[in-house]
């Protein structure tokens, strides 16, 4: 299927590895022009090597207000920008700090602010535009072991839901896409660090992981990244120009509002 996206730029953070470098790996395959971000100049340049053309690599962390600064003022725009930045951990409630709290929202919530405040407006000003925010189910079903990231992911669907009511009568649309459990790096050590048996093999300790603290799940595995990356190639492109403020998961169904 042509998504009609040749000819089109977009800005992807934090991917350098996972479900970020999944989704512009696909959109490079459409014929985006994509800027990768990250921190490491070694992880820069192996994911270029890895898209290929139309791969434009930026050392910068929109985490901090300097690393925002040094992307927009190397891609002052685009038309699209996936807001993937994320980190997580599992910790027990009492033991999240105030400064744990602060992190998680700085890296997971404000970097994105920080971005869709600039891009955001010119894209309304082109009449087109698409700001896509990679959360989570768990800004849904906040998890037990990591309330925090639930709480950074339930206020990414807040920011996206209030910019998409600027959107009305325009060729712009901010969505949410919402993961369950994706296969990237770290989640094999994730998985092990909640379950009971520790020393099962990776498969036992996954099938724990769904049946006991994931018991919702439909598909009772790992989703894989380039599943979440076919799907916001998708909502990047003019084909889905009638999905605006909508929350999708990636499994178990979609809770959307479609404009």
């Amino acid at each position: 299927m042509d998504l009609k996206l040749a000819g089109k730029s977009a800005i992807v953070t934090g991917s350098t590895a996972g479900i970020g470098l999944a989704i512009a790996r696909r959109l490079a395959e459409e014929g985006v022009a994509v800027t990768i971000t990250g921190r490491s100049q070694a992880k820069l340049d192996a994911a270029a090597a890895e898209i290929g053309t139309s791969v434009n690599a930026v050392l910068a962390d929109p985490a901090t207000a300097e690393g925002a600064a040094a992307l927009i003022a190397a891609v002052p725009a685009t038309d699209i920008l996936v807001n993937n930045l994320g980190i997580y951990e599992a910790k027990d409630f009492a033991d999240i700090s105030d400064d744990d709290w602060h992190h998680l929202f700085e890296v997971n919530v404000v970097s994105g602010a920080r971005l869709s405040r600039h891009y955001f407006p010119k894209m309304l000003e082109q009449n087109w535009g698409r700001v896509i925010f990679i959360a989570s189910e768990s800004g849904l079903l906040p998890p037990a072991e990591m309330i925090h990231y639930g709480m950074t992911k339930s206020a990414q669907l807040s920011i996206s839901r209030g910019l998409a009511e600027h959107t009305r009568g325009t060729g712009v649309t901010v969505n949410s896409v919402l993961p369950g459990p994706t296969r990237s790096e770290g989640i094999v050590d994730f998985i092990r660090s909640v379950v009971d048996n520790k020393d099962a093999p990776e498969a036992e300790r996954e099938a724990e992981f769904f049946t006991r603290l994931r018991p919702l799940s439909l598909i009772k595995r790992l989703i894989e990244a380039d599943e979440v990356g076919a799907m916001v190639a998708y909502l990047a492109s003019p084909l889905a120009a009638a999905t605006n403020g909508a929350a999708l998961r990636v499994e178990g169904g979609m809770i959307p509002t479609i404009a």
